[in-house]
């Protein structure tokens, strides 16, 4: 099994940062994709970031130039640093990544448990 951990949610000011992080574990042979969703209420969940694990990015036009995704292959661990924060970004964030576990070696789809992020005026 493997579990994807989010930490770096909170409430914040428009125009402030925040940075989240989404630690996995368990039994990892290797990690492909990683990214990051959100969904705000009465929304449905959509794409805000990703990267491969030859660290090639995609943002959503929503966030280009704002977020930055990055990651960290010995840690299992990808970043989301959110700068100039908008109150339409307020959302539950979510990590997403594609995992090959080991024994026997497969490839599966995991999601964090979520983070909330408040962008208050």
């Amino acid at each position: 099994q493997v579990q994807l951990v989010e930490s770096g949610g909170g409430l914040v000011q428009a125009g402030g940062s925040l940075r989240l992080s989404c630690a996995a574990s368990g039994s990892i042979f290797s990690i492909n994709a990683m990214g990051w969703y959100r969904q705000a209420p009465g929304k449905q969940r959509e794409l805000v970031a990703a990267i491969t694990s030859g660290r090639r990015t995609n943002y959503a036009d929503s966030v280009k130039g704002r977020f930055t995704i990055s990651r960290d292959n010995a840690k299992n661990t990808v970043y989301l640093q959110m700068n100039s924060l908008k109150l339409e970004d307020t959302a539950v964030y979510y990590c997403n990544a594609d995992v090959v576990v080991t024994t026997p070696v497969h490839g599966y789809n995991y999601w964090g448990q979520g983070t909330q992020v408040t962008v208050s005026s």
